[in-house]
């Protein structure tokens, strides 16, 4: 196997960083789905969705840092946009974390039959979407950093 065909960490970044975005978009729908069928059952898979899916956004995240290191002397890539990425990625990391231990703690909390109150499911929906957003706009600055046509 020849260099170009071997996988780098601008590979695995690619691959990973889309776990994490696409994951609390769908944790969103799913938590939608449970307030409006008052379903503690869907609920309960809406916030383990949200664990998995910060566990998830570890290695995007642990990736991020060598994979700028791959793309920074590309022809194209600005370091003014790859340094706007990472901070977005370092605040949406930090909060989908956040959000992950809460579901967590909801997850604990409620098991065995107790029923999740109102106020936090829609705690973790606040949450969701918050984090969807900010994943939405560091995904978006990440396009950015080899889509010089969406800039």
């Amino acid at each position: 196997m020849s260099n170009d065909d071997a996988m780098n960490t601008a590979h695995l970044h690619l691959l990973f960083n889309h776990l994490p975005v696409l994951g609390t978009a769908f944790a969103l729908g799913i938590l939608g789905l449970a307030l409006w069928r008052r379903s503690q059952e869907v609920k309960q898979v809406a916030f383990g969705l949200l664990v998995v899916t910060a566990l998830l956004a570890i290695p995007a995240y642990l990736t991020g840092e060598p994979a700028e290191g791959v793309v920074k002397s590309l022809p194209g890539v600005s370091a003014a946009v790859t340094e706007r990425h990472e901070e977005a990625a370092g605040v949406a990391f930090g909060s989908l974390l956040g959000l992950g231990a809460f579901a967590l703690v909801g997850l604990l909390l409620f098991r065995r039959g107790r029923l999740i109150p109102a106020w936090f499911g829609i705690t973790v929906v606040v949450g969701a979407m918050a984090v969807s957003g900010l994943m939405a706009w560091t995904a978006k600055l990440g396009g950015e950093v080899r889509h010089t046509e969406i800039r």
